[in-house]
């Protein structure tokens, strides 16, 4: 076995690790006696010295992200036995093979008992995020599990991480091939068709975890006039099109993303007519949109991602509400979302509440949505149910 630096915990603070919680913040430990480097593995005692688990060391409020409750050896045969697990649980959701839909979440960090690591996989392509110094140190056991495992199904591993690193981190990784060759960046999600840029992209180049709430929104949109605000790259429009739609409208900050919408319609819909673009700022978008469509979509980025902004957050998901449900038709549907992890359920409801109060409508919820299944959350880890979603309806 090897031999790794033990950190103790104060007396108390095992109960979390008891309940095979996976962080450990830098209050729950006793004086570190000795110079720790980022991403080190430790070993993490209680206060009389038993072993509870085994994690990387990190600067910052989380010290320690737990890898294992086992004691055990940290190698190749480790990272590819988790590996090995996500693989499984991926193939039990019938994402492999699967005719209709070739783009999905292969580790979900937390959620895969890997904390740290994101790869998405776009139709050959696995497309990696390290967000953690010790997940990165492990990068090339990583590679070497998906290239084994995965077989001909891969054809390139692509890594993602110039931006996802702590802002404190000595490394500082360039984006680019980790092997193989991309044969291609299109992919296919329910038979629709989208191109995907992971190289300059949002996170990983497609919000893969809007899937099956995009499924949703086809369901609702035959013969509706729909707006897809802060719509990326048109995931959507794509689907409300697939529904029928009367007309959609997608609007985006980004003039990348914007163009790539319109790609994404074409490649789906040559002949449409039914769809435009425009590349704006969502809130003034807005502003005056009284009574011009049936079906609104509002899919903001993170507007916090840490808790001291989660003020500002809550009032900005308030504000894009009430003007939703002021200016929408009666009896009109409202797809809303916040994928801010220090957004609970209840804070972003309360704010969707404040919203409708103040906007004076009655307002009923249809749905509550989540993210899809190959975005597993840990029982032990509630925090990682991110993405939080309510279907309303207005009259």
């Amino acid at each position: 076995m090897q031999e790794l630096t033990r950190l103790a915990l104060k007396p108390g603070k095992e109960q979390s690790l008891f309940r095979r919680h996976p962080w450990i913040f830098s209050g729950a430990l006793k004086q570190i006696t000795k110079e720790l480097s980022e991403g080190q593995l430790v070993e993490i005692t209680d206060s009389s010295g038993q072993f509870l688990a085994i994690g990387h060391y990190q600067i910052g409020s989380i010290a320690v992200r737990i890898i294992s409750f086992e004691k055990e050896e940290i190698n190749y045969q480790f990272w590819k036995s988790k590996i090995e697990a996500a693989i499984r649980l991926r193939k039990a959701l019938n994402l492999f093979d699967n005719n209709e839909t070739n783009v999905f979440r292969l580790v979900n960090a937390e959620g895969d008992e890997m904390p740290g690591l994101i790869i998405d996989f776009y139709n050959g392509t696995a497309v990696t995020q390290f967000h953690s110094i010790g997940m990165y140190l492990a990068k090339n056991e990583i590679v070497k599990a998906l290239v084994e495992l995965l077989g001909e199904k891969l054809s390139a591993i692509y890594d993602k991480s110039e931006s996802t690193m702590p802002f404190k981190a000595v490394i500082k990784p360039a984006n680019g091939i980790l092997w193989g060759e991309s044969i291609s960046n299109e992919v296919s999600e329910y038979g629709n068709r989208f191109k995907v840029d992971w190289t300059d992209g949002q996170k990983t180049g497609f919000f893969i975890d809007q899937r099956e709430n995009r499924k949703l929104v086809q369901q609702y949109s035959q013969g509706k006039r729909v707006l897809n605000v802060f719509g990326y790259t048109g995931g959507f429009s794509v689907y409300a099109l697939q529904g029928n739609a009367a007309l959609v409208h997608s609007v985006d900050s980004s003039k990348p993303a914007i163009d790539l919408t319109n790609q994404n319609v074409l490649l789906n819909f040559p002949e449409t007519n039914k769809h435009e673009a425009f590349a704006t700022d969502a809130f003034k978008f807005l502003e005056n949109i009284k009574d011009r469509y049936d079906l609104i979509i509002l899919d903001p980025p993170a507007f916090a991602k840490h808790n001291s902004a989660l003020n500002n957050a809550l009032q900005g998901y308030r504000r894009i509400n009430q003007k939703a449900i002021e200016q929408i038709v009666p009896g009109g549907i409202i797809f809303t979302f916040s994928c801010s992890q220090v957004v609970t359920k209840e804070d972003f409801r309360r704010s969707v509440f404040v919203a409708a109060s103040t906007a004076r409508r009655k307002v009923s919820i249809l749905h509550q949505l989540t993210q899809p299944a190959d975005h597993p959350v840990s029982i032990y880890h509630p925090e990682g149910e991110y993405l939080k979603g309510l279907v309303l309806y207005v009259e």
